[in-house]
């Protein structure tokens, strides 16, 4: 056959099928312009959302103004202002409602409100804290609260009674909300609603989305409430791409078909020329290769030594403070250190790491700070720039988000979390491939920030919303159930615990009363840290006045635990620890418990004689975890309240679990908890002691401290001395410890003694010691 009849057989081949390759091509086509119109459909859905949203908080908070100016004019009315002079609750409270439209009820109440805490659960925790709040900040407030079979708009105002303080109620209809919502246009296909703490108040849109819903929150200032929003699950583009890339995509292959259809009779027989003949005189693919080669395409992250080595510099790293990556997280005051585009970076290097481990699946939740959905957005964005298909939980304590991980099979996480530090802070607790991050690795990301090793897939990772809290609650309560019911008061301190702790320990049979479990990321009552005895004196007041069998604290992420007994006393985490492991060992003769170098000496004895291995290991939820991880230890706690059961539960940090532990524990006795307690041995010790230095100088004016103790002339020298975390000594009836803080620029320091002689002889010789090597620091014991 001649090469001219081949040619004429391939072309009329071709002409054959052009029309089959054009429509295909005008599917794909019709594909990828779809996806170009439902992507901005969704944009558009979103844009509408947050729309409805900022509107939302503008009006809800516009309607409860307005509602407290006019009980701040009703209480100035003079038929009031009389009826409160002569002392006549009733004539007071008749006079309130009189020219007020739609108020459904008006009380006066004594400030003691001894009728209320007689009967909290009739009364009504939510109104009972509503009235509890006014008079605290002196002026109007108003709550959503349980009130009259349901959900009221309570407002409350402190006034004086004749010579006596109390406090004047006055209940409406929710509808002084509800009706903010009913004006306002949102995307049905989303979900829009008004809550106040773990209550949604009121639901607009789609309800199946109401599970989270706070990623795009919005607090509506001074009222408890916040507008929560939720948009449904996004879907991309073909390969990744986006709305414009969709929409160009489909416009070329449209045109590519259409050549084809309108053009294919024009297009003369395909000719085979002699292979020496080069076309139209042009020169050949070789020739233009050897003239200007194709440039080489850098190898992706994770296909070298160092994965992403050759990528450029980031122009933003420069905004990265280099202090806030810290031995245990990523922590640091927003606006100043932290802000979205730190968070980005911060997101693209944890995803970098994850892809350099052939991992993708992450969740990621964040705590009740104000920063909390900026910063987590950010994140969020900056992993799945690097790949990793993300899960967010919304907002959840800490433990929550650790849960998640092993629940959602993701084996990574990060929380978004300031943990107990003031309103100001915010950070990350980064989990990867089941490890917790500390010392170097959470260095490492920030090198890989500077450096600019930071991977960039070729298609953003996807990202679900799920809601998680409903799982963990029924995880725990299918393992754990009181033998007998314990009234509990348990302070979240606004924590983001709030929103779970009540709920958690009710699950496992106990009555729970809640103290300030109102999420508010400015922690109005007290700071969310229960280490620190002062912030504990709201709890003992309460367990007293409710006669309470126990008093329970969370730190402000809840991954912290703090007890203080019917009687007013705290119990330290070293104590709750050995009643921890008298318990696990019971099943696990022999177990491992491991403590901190702050715990109580008397606590390697008592897991000696329950027949466990008692070791000591340095300070920090992440060195903890990783030494539980070397030893396959089953349980293991620090002084600070974090508790670590690997056995029944996963091995991380939990302070609402350990909650639920101890309340399991103190069940199955038949003696009062606060006996149960006084049983653990006990010494006369100090809280941590905190002496500030300068910043960034601790660590090294601690090694000249544990120098000195180790020469032939220390006052130490015939004591046991200790060196894996600062220096702790051992006598015969006591010890002492000074060691550096790794978050703050403070000297953190315990004393113990088996009497107070003893206590003071040892703080005595640490003091001696600590003026001679550092006469400069000004020591406050």
């Amino acid at each position: 056959m001649s090469e001219g009849n081949e040619g004429r057989r391939k072309a009329a081949g071709l002409g054959r099928s052009a029309p089959l390759l054009a429509v295909l091509l005008l599917l794909l086509a019709g594909w990828f312009g779809w996806s170009a119109f439902d992507q901005w459909q969704q944009a558009d859905t979103g844009t509408a959302l947050e729309q409805a949203r900022d509107q939302a908080v503008t009006a809800v908070g516009k309607a409860v103004a307005e509602q407290n100016a006019q009980f701040a004019r009703q209480l100035e009315r003079e038929p009031v202002k009389a009826a409160l002079a002569a002392g006549d609750a009733e004539a007071a409270a008749n006079a309130l409602r009189e020219t007020w439209t739609g108020v459904d009820e008006v009380q006066v109440l004594d400030a003691t409100l001894a009728a209320a805490y007689a009967d909290p659960a009739a009364f009504g925790y939510s109104r009972l804290a509503l009235l509890e709040l006014a008079m605290s900040e002196g002026k109007p407030v108003a709550r959503v609260v349980r009130d009259g079979n349901g959900p009221r708009l309570g407002l409350a105002a402190p006034v004086q009674l004749q010579d006596r303080a109390a406090v004047a109620y006055v209940r409406q209809p929710l509808a002084r909300l509800t009706a903010v919502f009913d004006m306002l246009q949102s995307p049905e296909s989303a979900f829009l609603g008004l809550r106040q703490g773990a209550f949604t108040v009121v639901r607009k849109g789609n309800s199946g989305l109401g599970g989270g819903a706070d990623a795009l929150a919005r607090p509506v200032p001074d009222t408890g409430l916040r507008v929560v929003a939720e948009l449904p699950d996004a879907t991309e583009g073909p390969m990744g791409l986006g709305t414009v890339a969709c929409a160009v995509v489909a416009a070329l292959l449209a045109l590519v078909a259409l050549l084809l259809l309108v053009g294919r009779k024009r297009l003369p027989p395909l000719r085979r020329k002699a292979a020496a003949e080069p076309a139209d005189g042009g020169v050949t693919l070789q020739q233009a290769l050897e003239q200007e080669p194709l440039p080489v395409a850098p190898a992706p992250e994770g296909t070298g030594d160092d994965a992403g080595e050759a990528a450029p510099a980031v122009p933003e790293a420069d905004a990265v403070v280099p202090g806030i990556f810290r031995a245990y997280d990523i922590r640091g005051v927003v606006g100043s250190e932290l802000n979205a585009t730190v968070a980005r970076l911060v997101g693209q290097a944890i995803g970098s790491q994850m892809q350099a481990q052939g991992l993708r699946d992450v969740v990621v939740g964040r705590d009740g700070r104000l920063s909390g959905p900026e910063l987590a957005n950010a994140l969020i964005d900056g992993l799945r720039r690097a790949g990793c298909e993300v899960i967010d939980i919304g907002m959840a304590p800490t433990p929550v988000v650790y849960f998640a991980a092993y629940h959602l099979r993701a084996g990574s996480c990060v929380a978004v979390t300031g943990s107990h530090n003031p309103p100001d802070y915010n950070g990350f607790k980064i989990v990867i491939g089941g490890e917790t991050l500390a010392g170097e690795a959470i260095t490492a990301l920030y090198e890989r920030i500077r450096d600019g090793r930071l991977h960039l897939a070729d298609a953003p990772g996807s990202l679900q919303q799920r809601e998680v809290i409903d799982d963990y609650v029924q995880r725990i309560g299918d393992d754990v159930q009181l033998d007998r019911p314990l009234k509990v008061v348990a302070d979240a301190g606004n924590g983001v615990a709030g929103a779970v702790a009540p709920q958690l320990l009710e699950a496992i049979g106990a009555e729970v009363i809640p103290l300030y479990c109102e999420v508010d990321g400015e922690f109005p009552n007290h700071h969310p840290d229960p280490s620190e005895p002062r912030n504990l004196e709201d709890l003992v007041q309460m367990v007293q006045r409710f006669d309470a069998d126990l008093g329970v604290a969370f730190d402000g992420d809840g991954d912290r635990l703090g007890v203080v007994t019917k009687d007013g006393r705290i119990v330290f985490a070293d104590r709750l620890l050995m009643l921890f492991a008298a318990d696990v060992l019971v099943r696990n003769p022999g177990a491992l418990v491991i403590y901190d170098v702050k715990c109580t000496g008397k606590l390697p004895d008592y897991i000696l004689r329950n027949g466990g291995s008692p070791m000591m290991w340095k300070t920090g939820h992440s060195l903890v975890k990783a030494k539980m991880r070397e030893t396959d230890a089953e349980l293991a706690g620090e002084m600070s309240g974090h508790f670590f059961f690997k056995e029944r539960w996963y091995g991380f940090d939990d302070g609402l679990y350990a909650a639920a532990r101890l309340l399991e524990i103190l069940a199955q006795r038949e003696e009062a908890p606060d006996e149960v307690l006084a049983e653990l041995p006990d010494a006369v010790a100090t809280p941590e002691l905190k002496v500030p230095v300068a910043e960034g100088t601790q660590h090294a004016q601690v090694a000249l401290v544990v120098a000195a103790a180790q020469a032939e002339d220390s006052p130490f020298a015939a004591a046991r001395i200790s060196t894996i975390d600062g220096l702790r000594v051992d006598f015969p009836d006591g010890w002492g410890l000074v060691r550096a803080s790794n978050t703050t620029p403070v000297l953190v320091l315990r004393f113990e003694g088996d009497d107070e002689a003893a206590l003071e002889r040892i703080k005595a010789l640490f003091r001696e010691q600590l003026q001679k090597v550092l006469p400069d620091v000004e020591l406050s014991f």
